[in-house]
């Protein structure tokens, strides 16, 4: 069985005790807000905790209001406490604290630090980093808005594409690099020569990986965000890019990173080599000019100090640009670098720059952290889902039962407004099709799984036509080789006809029936010993996905849920026989089915 680290060493026992320690001990806020995502005229209720060896007399939020017609108000909110809890992981009590901030009009964004006062003392410590003083303090912010996802984000089915590897330009082929670290020669003209294969699967959107100035094929290190990559394109060959795709009736998502970028952008190399640098204040220095803060201690990708206000404004005029030039959303590269803080505000900037733009977030974490984005973005890509999803069809290491507690807690969990885009896999992970040694019966299964639950879903580049790789990503040292995931796009004869038929299909399905995208979850058939299940998506035209992991032949009988009786599989063209209350299904082993 292959490893399949999506998580790093997050969810291994020992980072688990360390993190929930952490979390209850300490002056802690952690975003807590309720309404997650408040709304204008509506009271905010801020939430803290303390905990561990210190005893906290007071606790107190300074909080300033930037409202949208230029107007400053700010004060003083003092916390009260709520309850006292046992924790017997800390083998200590946690205290609760909350307070409640007045109404807000529309388009106000909230600003404010919170801490707790020792008993005994003048000392305030503030959460979540338990500094000191205010000026050191983590900045919170939320922004008033009544600003759901935009309803085409909703009902988006995704293309991801990996520009080096998905297509050179019209008549090249791909360069042979000595490794698969190297370019391949995929281009902005390859992609648009490729629109119309990318619209006969009947994708809504694209998200493309970044685009930007870069000395590496994967691009997550930008030397400049306002020009593409010569490699790649030009600034003229995106903005065709964005005009061909709307032409078909697609939207384009572009990969942003906010957290961090090369050692090659100009403001780095300027920072680095003057110590009277405008740009000094733009990194976190612990020893000018060698020692910073960068993205997983990798020296090539310094990190931005984006509580400072000309890094910010930076960051926030980039993303604004291309959204105004074009783009229609962001996918928002390790969304959990920078702060809430930062997050609040970039909204408002993209919500100004392009009113129904989508944000969404890679965010590799726990559900609460997750959540928590919850009014700075629009949502987050899945990735708790991915691997339930994976470890149920790929590694055997869940049962539909297991799948099944976990599918019901994830989706009352978060807030319905709260758009989590699904997935199999991505250029950082390995591909489905070869953690199933090939088999691409079970990916149709998982494709099937994941199509009939609520999250926008996304289709990774080539998983549609059989693109596999050929190690895995990380090997007994755990080493993660990303590049095998990203192998070039098979085109012609080298696709998998049968696998394209069956995702062009669908896609069609996901997009010609509402229930998938807006009903209601209810699983109607388990028997995970035989690895049988059955769910309704109900609605005035409601969906049952039936699936068989077993080896052998299963004959399911379900209640109608609202079906006709002659209702019929769309997928596979299994036959249905319906009475007055129930529908059979005959079933092959390892086989599905999509009645409506």
């Amino acid at each position: 069985m292959y490893l399949d680290n999506i998580f790093g060493n997050l969810v291994e026992p020992a980072q688990r005790l360390i993190r929930h320690e952490q979390a209850h001990s300490g002056v802690r806020h952690q975003d807590r807000v309720l309404p997650l995502d408040p709304t204008p005229d509506a009271p905010l209720t801020l939430l803290l905790s303390t905990g561990g060896t210190q005893p906290y007399a007071a606790a107190r939020c300074w909080w300033r209001a930037e409202q949208p017609d230029g107007a400053y108000l700010e004060g003083v909110l003092d916390l009260e406490q709520t309850g006292v809890a046992w924790d017997a992981i800390t083998w200590g009590y946690v205290t609760q604290w909350a307070g409640q901030l007045s109404p807000q009009p529309d388009g106000t964004l909230l600003r404010y630090t919170i801490a707790a006062q020792l008993t005994g003392s003048a000392t305030w410590v503030f959460a979540d980093n338990q500094a000191a003083t205010a000026e050191a303090a983590t900045q919170f912010a939320v922004w008033f808005a009544d600003d759901p996802a935009p309803q085409w984000a909703r009902e988006a089915v995704v293309y991801q594409v990996f520009l080096d590897r998905f297509a050179p330009d019209p008549g090249q082929a791909w360069i042979q690099p000595d490794s698969l670290s190297g370019f391949y020669g995929g281009t902005l003209r390859g992609l648009i020569s490729r629109l119309d294969y990318i619209q006969d699967l009947g994708f809504s959107a694209i998200w493309i990986s970044p685009v930007f100035a870069s000395p590496t094929h994967h691009g997550y290190d930008a030397s400049d965000l306002f020009t593409v990559e010569p490699r790649l394109g030009t600034n003229a060959d995106l903005l065709e890019f964005f005009a061909e795709a709307h032409k078909r009736g697609m939207r384009v998502i572009l990969d942003f990173v906010a957290n961090h970028w090369s050692v090659e952008h100009a403001t780095f190399q300027d920072a680095q080599r003057n110590p009277d640098s405008p740009y000094r204040n733009w990194y976190t220095w612990a020893q000018w000019p060698t020692e910073y803060a960068s993205y997983f201690g990798v020296r090539e990708l310094p990190e931005l100090n984006l509580a400072y206000g000309p890094a910010r404004a930076h960051m926030l005029e980039a993303a604004s640009y291309w959204l105004r030039a074009g783009a229609d959303g962001l996918r928002l590269d390790y969304a959990y670098g920078p702060g809430h803080d930062f997050w609040a505000e970039f909204r408002r900037a993209c919500r100004t720059a392009k009113p129904d733009c989508w944000l969404f977030g890679e965010i590799i974490h726990h559900a609460d952290m997750l959540r928590s984005y919850s009014g700075r973005m629009d949502g987050v890509l899945d990735f708790l889902l991915a691997r339930a999803l994976r470890d149920t069809f790929t590694r055997g290491l869940m049962d539909l039962a297991e799948l099944t507690a976990f599918l019901d807690g994830h989706e009352r969990y978060f807030p319905a407004e709260f758009v989590r885009p699904a997935f199999l896999d991505n250029h950082d992970m390995n591909r489905f099709l070869f953690m199933r040694h090939g088999d691409s019966t079970t990916l149709k299964l998982g494709a099937l799984l994941l199509f009939s639950l609520a999250g926008p879903p996304i289709v990774y580049y080539g998983t549609e036509v059989g693109v596999t790789q050929e190690r895995p990503i990380h090997g007994e040292n755990n080493f993660g080789i990303f590049e095998e995931a990203r192998q070039p796009m098979k085109w012609g004869a080298e696709q998998d006809a049968d696998l394209h038929a069956f995702f062009r299909r669908l896609v069609e399905l996901r997009r010609s029936l509402p229930a998938l995208v807006h009903g209601s979850r209810t699983v109607v058939y388990l028997d995970a010993a035989a690895g049988l299940y059955a769910q309704v998506r109900d609605g005035a035209q409601p969906v049952i996905t039936v699936l068989n992991l077993g080896a052998a032949p299963a004959r399911l009988t379900l209640p109608r849920s609202g079906l006709p009786a002659n209702a019929t599989d769309h997928l596979f063209g299994h036959p249905v026989l319906g009475d007055d209350d129930t529908l059979t299904i005959e079933l092959p082993g390892r086989g599905g089915a999509l009645i409506a």
